[in-house]
Formats: C-alpha cells, structure tokens, sequence
C-alpha cells in the first residue's frame, strides 16, 4: 500500500530505540570500495536506499549481502568496475558517494548525475571541483560524469561551501592518494566522524576531523573492518517530536546526545520538559507550549533533516513562530500540506511564518519528499480524525519501522 491511516487525538507513551543512521551508512557503505577484503557493517537500517547501496556495490563486481539483526557483510575481493549502473544512481542523490571511491581505486569513474528527493538543486559542483583540485579530468556528458586520472596527486582543497556530501566524497577519493591532502571549510557533522573511524581502522591516516581543517595522508591501501554504525539523529528526533506534540511521555533509547542538541534547545525553548542521561532522551508533552525562532544551519546548528517535523508541532505552538530554511531551496513543500490540515503558515522565500491554530484537522496529504512524510504522520498523531498520507515511498527510503515504532508507543497507524 502506499498510504497510511494515522488516528489523531492519541498520547504516546513508551520508550523506543533509534535504527542506526541512514545518512552515515551510505557513505560507509560506498567506503567499501577502497576496501580490500571482508567488511561487516553493523547496526545498518533497513531502508530502501540502503538496498539501492547493496544493488549499486554488486554492480561495480563486490558481493553485498544484508544479514539479519540489520548486518550487512562485504566482500571486495575483485577488479572494481568503473561505470555505476544509471537506473540505480538517479534514483538517489547518495549513490554519488561512490565516484570518489571508484576513482581513487581504478584512475576512472563514470558515474550519471545522482536523483533524489526534490527539496532543491543540490548541485555536485563542489564535489567537482576537489576531484578537479585532485588531478582528475571532469567531462559532463549524456547525463554522466566522468572522472579520469592517471595518478591522482595531493591536494588542498577550499569547499565554497561546508558541503556534508563532498567533504566524505573527497575524504574517501584522497585517502588513497600520495602525499598530504587537505580539506579545508569541511563539514563537522556527526556521518563525517563515522566515515573517518571507519577509514582510520581501515589503515588511513585521517586527523583534523572535526574542525574546518581535515588532513588526509595517503595511503597504498586500505583493508577490511568491522564497525557499528552511529544512531540515526534524525530519526531519535522524529520521535522525540512525537511525543512532544502528542502531549506525551515518550523515551528515546541508542542516541548520540551531542548529536541532537540543537533540536534539544528548540525543544526547551517550547517549554518541553526533558530528561537527558547517557544515551537517552525523555520528552514530557503538554498541553500548551510556546513557538520558537529556527534557521537551519550546517552542523552544529539545527539540520535542515528536521524542520519539517519542528514546523509540524509549532503549528499548534502559542503565538508566532518563524523558521528560515539556508541549506535548500525549495523545503517548505510540507507547509502546504500542513495548511491543509488547518495549520496557518506562510511562505515567504526562504522564511516560513507559522502562526499557532488551536487544533489541526484530519485531511488527505501526500508526501513530497522523506522529510516532509515525517512531519505530516506528527501532524496526523495530533490532528482530529483520521489523517491518510500517500507517498510512502519517500518514507521508506529514510526510517525504519517507523509506524511500527509509532505504533509500539500507543499510536492507531494502520493502512
């Protein structure tokens, strides 16, 4: 099916865990590629996207293989092929994580331009660019890219902007090439840490991360690891707001606190109550709560991966709330959908003004992109009625479970 019924009206209660992060183990997975021999993953999600990952790997001549208890084993024990198949990449933006991999390991990558969901223009330029600061010679052609050097060569590196996606493309690329490569205005998000540990136990020579200036000291090769992937933050805080709007009581288990601070003071400044130990975040709902200012900033200030979901409950906030979306351009899709349901936004550019309503009503939504399917569910656990979302497919591509999850904490969501 792709819809889903969600029955407002109803607190949630309960503690569940966070599935290991979709943003972190695609990058990783794509890593395995410089890896020679048996890797095993860990604490992998079980996502559509991720199948794409497992699907692309096994066309580039690695065996894949999802295991249960969300294990995925790989075995990089061939000649690397250099084309990524067309049909599996344009159906996702993070299939362009293999180009710098691919040609770091054979001096060629022809990889076609990646697809997505339609939040903005995410352009690859800035991944170009490094490859182009890296010696490789760039042809855009037919809807592919190609990417071709005899021998890379050490290179720093300038990001115009402190892309996450280029910053673990070009860790990846330089990883294997002589000399000292620099990145420099790198991202600092948490998926950028997990990508280096990997790499670093692999037998890289990775410092810096975690500061604007990341050094990578080329390698011959790098060698099969074992390694868990981090919590998901962007899913801990889906369900953190599920409890938050449902007036609830909810705990959220296997997360990574420092990785969701920034929502954890938008939170607080709702005036949620919240209990915070190691690993763990509890959320005491209300009945009434305040609205809140947002700008969605790179890492660490608050990810644009949750603006939806925070739009959905300062909707019914008291007063007026204003979020500025900086990362993408065309991220305020759900607004309209949740306007549907009786919220009271307004779109101005890139500033979204959201005056509090006293209730939401149930409302057919579609889903527009995975974010945005996110925000309309929280929107249906506290809307009255029954609220039936279509477009699951954007779903399934970045939370596991989740209306299993939802469900687990008292919530009707059927189909």
């Amino acid at each position: 099916m792709d819809h889903l019924k969600v029955k407002g009206g109803i607190p949630l209660h309960g503690t569940v865990s966070a599935s290991g992060s979709k943003n972190s183990a695609l990058p990783l997975l794509a890593s395995t590629i410089l890896l020679d021999g048996e890797t095993v993953l860990y604490n992998v999600p079980n996502l559509s996207d991720i199948s794409v990952m497992i699907k692309i790997l096994n066309s580039l001549g690695m065996r894949v293989e999802a295991c249960p208890d969300n294990q995925v084993r790989i075995w990089n024990e061939k000649k690397i092929r250099h084309i990524a198949p067309y049909d599996l990449v344009t159906s996702m933006r993070a299939s362009f994580f293999v180009a710098g991999p691919i040609l770091a390991k054979t001096g060629f990558a022809k990889v076609p331009l990646p697809g997505g969901c339609l939040i903005g223009s995410r352009p690859i330029d800035i991944h170009l660019k490094g490859f182009a600061d890296l010696g490789a010679e760039i042809k855009l052609q037919n809807g592919f890219v190609e990417l071709r050097a005899r021998k890379l060569k050490a290179a720093r590196i300038y990001l115009d902007f402190p892309s996450v996606g280029a910053t673990e493309n070009l860790m990846m690329a330089a990883s294997l090439v002589e000399g000292v490569s620099y990145i420099e205005n790198a991202a600092l998000e948490p998926e950028i840490d997990d990508l280096a540990d990997i790499l670093i136990k692999a037998g890289a020579k990775i410092s810096g991360v975690g500061t604007r200036c990341i050094k990578i000291e080329g390698v011959p090769e790098l060698k099969g690891v074992s390694h868990h992937v981090i919590p998901d933050r962007v899913e801990a805080g889906t369900l953190l707001i599920a409890g938050a709007i449902t007036g609830g009581d909810v705990t959220v288990t296997n997360l990574n606190v420092d990785h969701l601070e920034p929502l954890i003071r938008k939170l607080k400044d709702c005036q949620f109550g919240l209990t915070i130990k190691e690993n763990t975040i509890r959320v005491i709902g209300k009945k009434e709560f305040c609205g809140a200012t947002i700008e969605t900033l790179p890492f660490p200030g608050f990810p644009t991966d949750l603006q939806a979901q925070m739009m959905a409950i300062l909707s019914v906030a008291k007063g007026t709330s204003i979020v500025k979306e900086t990362i993408f351009e065309n991220r305020f899709m759900h607004a309209y959908e949740l306007n549907r349901m009786g919220a009271d936004i307004k779109i101005d550019g890139n500033h979204a003004f959201i005056t509090g309503v006293e209730k939401l009503s149930a409302a057919p939504v579609k889903i527009t992109d995975l974010r945005a399917g996110a925000a309309l569910i929280l929107a249906g656990l506290r809307a009255e009625g029954i609220t039936v979302v279509h477009g699951l497919k954007h779903l399934r591509r970045g939370y596991q479970g989740l209306p299993e999850k939802l469900g687990h904490l008292g919530a009707s969501v059927f189909v």
